[in-house]
């Protein structure tokens, strides 16, 4: 346990190492969906009724921004050979980095979606929604970024791929994501977003290390 620990000291203070790489990522999901006003127009019912999908997809792309340095780094200075061989296992050390990728670039966003629903329109009980369904979202989103970087981190320029490859596996948290604020069966839709992020952040580590392993082989 005093491993894991360390290891996810070492991820944050890595990660929180640039700190202006958390503020741009703020600063990238609110000025996202701060330009679909003006593309919409100023109907505020029409953009209150579109705003979850807004912040869902705006949360997305966000959260991509963070994915090339998810392994890349400790690829090219040889840190992840190290993980391989250390006493913690690679899929603890994986979980490591998938909490602290989590903590840096989901956890931002949630403090940052006050500003993005004022500018959105939404009124308070959506706000709230969108503020559950994005924690229970989030985690998903990042585990599947796991396991995409895991994939593409011996490709050079892996970060341009890795997205398309996670695109598809996060259509389903993004429907259940807004399903979660809109739908009138809003509990059972963040339901399945809770259960949807579970298994992905309870299987992540395992598929990225296997995906790691067979890369460095």
């Amino acid at each position: 346990m005093s491993a894991f620990l360390a290891m996810l000291q070492r991820e944050l203070r890595l990660a929180l190492r640039g700190g202006g790489d958390v503020l741009t990522l703020m600063l990238f999901f609110v000025i996202v969906g701060a330009i679909v006003p003006f593309a919409v127009g100023p109907d505020q019912t029409l953009l209150a009724s579109i705003a979850p999908g807004i912040v869902w997809i705006a949360a997305f792309l966000a959260m991509l921004l963070g994915l090339e340095r998810l392994f890349r780094p400790d690829h090219e200075d040889g840190s992840l050979i190290l993980l391989r061989h250390a006493e913690l296992p690679l899929s603890a050390a994986i979980t490591a980095k998938l909490i602290a990728h989590w903590l840096v670039t989901a956890l931002p966003l949630l403090l940052a979606s006050p500003i993005l629903a004022l500018l959105l329109a939404m009124d308070l009980a959506s706000f709230w929604r969108t503020l559950i369904s994005l924690s229970l979202g989030t985690p998903a989103l990042a585990a599947f970024g796991a396991i995409g970087a895991a994939v593409t981190v011996p490709i050079r320029h892996g970060g341009l791929i890795a997205p398309i490859l996670i695109a598809p596996l996060s259509v389903p948290v993004l429907i259940f994501g807004v399903g979660a604020i809109t739908s009138p069966q809003s509990g059972a839709a963040a339901l399945f977003l809770a259960a949807l992020s579970l298994m992905a952040v309870a299987l992540a580590p395992f598929v990225a290390a296997f995906a790691i392993r067979s890369a460095e082989d």
